[in-house]
């Protein structure tokens, strides 16, 4: 655990006692403050109560008396589409607003670290798409490269739950929006941005309010060195306003699309080879082809993203190329779970956005893609633009025919994962891809892509 800094004798507000609410608890418990927590749902009252914390009902007058701040899970909205109620009666009480990731950055160094050789560092990944692959993968690199490491955040455990670190180990984080957007510290020692493109609109009141809460990690405390994706404009502009010039090698900019030049630092990925280059000269190279934890341009993009950042820490090539290959992936993300008679089986079910599923139907040839669910804004074009290798997709969802309408591809509306499943495995000849990239949401039939992933894997499994 990292106790909170700072807190000792004040009554700090908790609204949300999901994982990371009763994580921040915890913390501000451990660091001498007396958390008031409130959660809407009893049981997970109940459970906080079972640990010793007091539950007062943050709405009611007066609750944010000697209230020093307030702490808020990230699935509550505080300013889009609309203010939660709490929030609102917070701000005009004047007291702060702030969530764990703040109170991480807030107390992360100690005065323990004098004594270390080299001090901690925190690699902080955000962006629209493979920030969970990208982070995952730099937990692996370190891991290979012998350097302690812990990876925690939106992936793995929660910021507050980690351990104190070791000597020169590295803190890998993956950023959600909803987390950057709210935490009032963010002072990640490399940060990295992988790609933008629309997705929780809704909740930033628009793609500008988007990109500012990413934006967030780059401008508030200034990262020693910042890895930028510069094939959107947001990223160009982004790596743009960071760098003082075409020299400054602060900024390491990937692409995916390009082969990058000039001066500075960049990585990019051609025809499947990732290429360093720095001061105009080429530094390093890997061949990606063969590596089976990283399919397709979307994955390369991970491996770019991550080798950079990597690399700000001072990983050999070498190392980081040991490290792809012995990477598995991650469950959800462009995850083979089986093969047989020549056809593969793979669940994408993280892709709930166009963008993220129209990269996964370019890793593959030969798709019988199962698609659908809950769908978001923006419409179903980009997908539509990039299914020149499906061969039919097949609807699940509740809205299953509205959705298939949308698709410039034959279509088989099957509305559940099971009939998806066995309609795709009855059409499916040696070379072809059974691909679950659903291109929506799962909560109109699953609590998580992780259900839906799962629900996938066992009907795949179950016909084998």
């Amino acid at each position: 655990m990292i106790p909170v800094r700072g807190v000792n004798g004040a009554r700090v507000a908790v609204l949300g006692l999901g994982r990371s609410g009763l994580s921040a608890a915890r913390a501000l418990a451990e660091g001498g403050a007396t958390p008031i927590c409130w959660d809407d749902n009893p049981d997970a009252r109940i459970k906080a109560e079972a640990e010793g914390f007091d539950c007062v009902d943050l709405k009611r007058a007066g609750a944010f008396d000697d209230v020093s701040r307030l702490i808020v899970s990230p699935g509550i909205p505080h300013l889009y589409p609309a203010p939660n109620a709490v929030i609102s009666a917070a701000l005009a009480a004047g007291v702060p607003v702030d969530n764990d990731i703040g109170l991480f950055f807030q107390s992360f160094a100690t005065p323990e670290w004098d004594n270390f050789d080299s001090a901690p560092r925190v690699i902080a990944v955000t962006g629209s798409n493979g920030k969970s692959t990208t982070s995952a993968l730099l937990h692996h690199i370190m891991q290979v490269a012998g350097r302690p490491s812990q990876l925690a955040g939106n992936i793995g455990r929660g910021v507050l739950d980690i351990d104190p670190p070791h000597d020169g180990e590295v803190i890998v984080l993956e950023l959600s929006s909803y987390q950057t957007d709210l935490a009032r510290n963010l002072t990640p020692d490399v940060a990295v941005f992988t790609n933008l493109s629309p997705d929780h609109l809704d909740r930033h009141g628009g793609m500008g309010g988007y990109f500012a809460a990413k934006r967030r990690l780059f401008a508030e405390g200034g990262p020693d060195r910042a890895v930028i994706g510069v094939d959107e404009d947001e990223g160009r502009f982004l790596a743009g306003q960071l760098s003082e010039g075409p020299t400054d090698d602060r900024v390491i900019r990937v692409s995916v699309e390009q082969k990058l030049t000039g001066p500075g630092w960049q990585v990019f990925a051609r025809k499947g080879y990732l290429s360093e280059y720095r001061k105009g000269r080429q530094v390093a190279s890997i061949d990606l082809r063969d590596i089976g934890g990283l399919p397709g341009a979307h994955n390369h993009q991970n491996a770019c993203s991550a080798y950079a950042a990597a690399r700000a820490v001072g990983i050999a090539p070498k190392v980081i190329e040991a490290a792809f290959r012995s990477f598995a992936g991650l469950p959800h993300r462009s995850q083979l779970i089986a093969e047989a008679g020549g056809v593969r089986f793979v669940n994408d079910s993280k892709a709930t956005n166009v963008d993220s599923a129209a990269k996964a139907l370019a890793a593959f040839d030969n798709i019988l893609w199962i698609c659908g669910g809950l769908q978001k804004d923006g419409g179903l074009d980009g997908v539509n633009a990039a299914s020149g290798s499906v061969k039919k997709a097949y609807v699940i969802g509740r809205e299953a025919a509205h959705f298939a309408m949308q698709l410039t591809v034959d279509t088989h509306v099957c509305n559940t994962m099971e009939a998806a499943v066995e309609a795709a495995m009855a059409d499916a000849k040696s070379g072809d891809v059974v691909l679950l990239a659903p291109a929506a949401a799962s909560f109109d039939q699953y609590d998580s892509f992780e259900r839906r992933g799962e629900d996938f894997i066992a009907q795949v499994k179950a016909r084998l």
